[in-house]
């Protein structure tokens, strides 16, 4: 008989999204030495999910575990365009020793700092053998931003093989289908759908329901949907911004959430959605410049504006 997996909740909080609960419900008995490990990294990994870059940067310090370094090397990557360059130098350097090498988490992150980058080759090197289902899930995403559905499915198979109904299975089966498109939409509406039966409502539910809908041409039911996704999060940063002062001014810790710090991906189909209905996109493209510079969306907004400034120079 197999030991209790007692960090199943938290891990499970993490993969939909619910990163508040995962911080909230993260104070588990029983667990070992290794348990208090990723619990830890899984908890301050959701607090570079809610944007708390600074708090995690300044709470891991040099004695931390490995998988904590790494993840603390990921909001220090997130945190200011300033500190890449140094984030990814130290990076390479941790993946140059073979004493670390191997470790799951710092390939993960080192897969996930790379994707960022849209070096897919050098995260691939990183992650393509596996070893965890979060390892696989990302070489999903990675494969399907490759535009390669076909080594995409291939690791999904590996991750059914493995457990076909772990929330990771079932979420890379879903970034599948929406990629591969035409009927496959329908099947992955479906797994959202069944997430948000079973699972509190997250960013993440609510946008993989929108983006099913705008697929299918219901942009209506889509723009509510990612209305309700972009009104969550406000409200979680107007009561952190309360706790988070009250105990600034006791301790003087400089740490602050951003009220401008919205959920990128929702900004981003809201920009998309809002283009489709006829309706004025530019208040969210504004806030998606402003809080997420870097994201994709904003960076293809950005060549065209100077594709066409270039045109019009041209014909001056």
């Amino acid at each position: 008989m197999s030991a209790p997996d007692h960090l199943f909740s938290l891990r499970n909080n993490f993969y939909i999204g619910a990163y508040q609960s995962a911080i909230n419900n993260s104070d588990l008995p029983n667990l070992t030495s290794d348990d208090v490990i990723e619990r830890d990294c899984l908890v301050y990994r959701s607090y570079i999910a809610l944007g708390q870059f600074q708090l995690v940067i300044n709470e891991i310090d040099s004695s931390a575990a490995t998988p904590l370094q790494a993840v603390k090397l990921l909001a220090l990557y997130l945190s200011s365009p300033s500190n890449k360059e140094s984030a990814i130098s130290s990076l390479k350097d941790w993946l140059a020793d073979p004493a670390i090498a191997n470790n799951s988490t710092l390939r993960l992150i080192a897969g996930t700092v790379f994707m960022h980058e849209e070096d897919y080759n050098e995260a691939l090197k990183h992650t393509n053998a596996g070893g965890t289902m979060e390892l696989h899930a990302l070489n999903v995403q990675i494969f399907i931003k490759m535009h390669r559905s076909d080594y995409a499915e291939k690791q999904l198979r590996i991750m059914q093989q493995i457990d076909e109904d772990h929330t990771l299975a079932q979420l890379a089966n879903a970034w599948l289908n929406l990629a591969v498109g035409g009927s496959k939409i329908q099947e992955a509406d479906l797994i959202f759908q069944d997430f948000s039966e079973k699972y509190p409502m997250t960013n993440l539910i609510l946008n993989g329901k929108a983006v099913c809908r705008m697929h299918m041409g219901n942009f209506d039911e889509a723009e509510t949907q990612l209305l309700e996704a972009l009104n969550k999060f406000p409200s979680f940063l107007e009561r952190m911004n309360r706790i988070i002062y009250k105990f600034a001014t006791i301790f003087q810790n400089d740490y602050s959430v951003s009220e401008d710090a919205k959920d990128p991906e929702t900004l981003a189909n809201l920009v998309v959605c809002s283009l489709h209905l006829g309706k004025a996109s530019s208040r969210y493209l504004s806030q998606l410049k402003l809080a997420h510079p870097d994201h994709i969306l904003v960076k293809r907004f950005s060549s065209a504006e100077d594709s066409f400034e270039r045109a019009i120079q041209s014909v001056a």
